[in-house]
């Protein structure tokens, strides 16, 4: 039988997760890290909903609750799954999502391409500026690749028809919300925003900078500071693991 992991990284954007790669590598040398992904079939609806499913359908197989974790839209499939089923988590954290959580960077793609009078290309080069700070031509034109594909196969709750919108709120496990100061999709502001929805052991931490994908240029110094929380978390559970944060920290 296999051993359950510690934490499990949640990925519902399968052209990004190139981005997510360091981080999961860093917190692998401290603990056990599963990754689950979900690639949307082209014939389904862009939804959520069987994402969620899915994952439950994973984590009900657990013996015991696991930190969950994603960046994104991943992370507000992992929020919707805690606020469902907080039993089976021991901790969420939350990379780039604000306090309202669906925005996210395709909202914003879909805001300008409605009010701008510029092609798909333009809006997907300077949301790349945004997304990622100023990069090289070569550099610039396959980000917009990826975005393009990212638009195409991920689910995502927002299209040109509607733009859909999550209540703001906490959940009842420890929660920790990462982001960057400067971020242009999830601001400091909607990241500070969290702050009216946290218990006394739920933490925010911002990245100097980075961008919106900061995980991806400072991976050690993001990975340390989750694994404190996760850490933290467990002491709060069971005090006599004190020492082994000391010993690790």
């Amino acid at each position: 039988m296999s051993v359950q992991p510690h934490a499990l990284w949640i990925n519902i954007s399968p052209s990004l997760q190139r981005f997510d790669r360091f981080l999961i590598r860093h917190l692998s040398h401290q603990v056990s890290i599963a990754q689950w992904e979900y690639f949307q079939n082209p014939d389904e609806p862009s939804s959520l909903d069987i994402a969620l499913v899915l994952l439950h359908d994973y984590l009900k197989s657990c013996q015991r609750p696991i930190h969950l974790i994603g960046h994104s839209t991943s992370g507000l499939l992992g929020l919707l799954y805690t606020r469902q089923y907080p039993e089976r988590v021991k901790s969420l954290t939350l990379l780039a999502v604000g306090v309202n959580p669906a925005i996210n960077w395709q909202a914003h793609y879909y805001v300008m391409y409605q009010l701008l009078p510029c092609t798909r290309n333009m809006i997907l080069a300077k949301l790349v500026q945004n997304l990622f700070g100023h990069q090289e031509r070569n550099c610039t034109q396959n980000l917009i690749k990826l975005l393009e594909q990212d638009l195409n196969f991920s689910p995502s709750p927002h299209s040109l028809y509607q733009q859909a919108t999550i209540s703001p709120g906490g959940v009842s496990v420890p929660l920790m919300v990462c982001g960057s100061q400067d971020d242009l999709i999830v601001d400091p502001m909607a990241l500070k925003g969290w702050k009216a929805w946290m218990k006394e052991s739920d933490r925010i931490w911002e990245c100097p900078h980075g961008y919106h994908f900061f995980h991806y240029y400072h991976p050690q110094l993001v990975a340390r500071q989750i694994l404190k929380f996760w850490h933290q978390a467990v002491c709060n559970e069971d005090p006599t693991h004190h020492e082994e944060i000391n010993r690790i920290f």
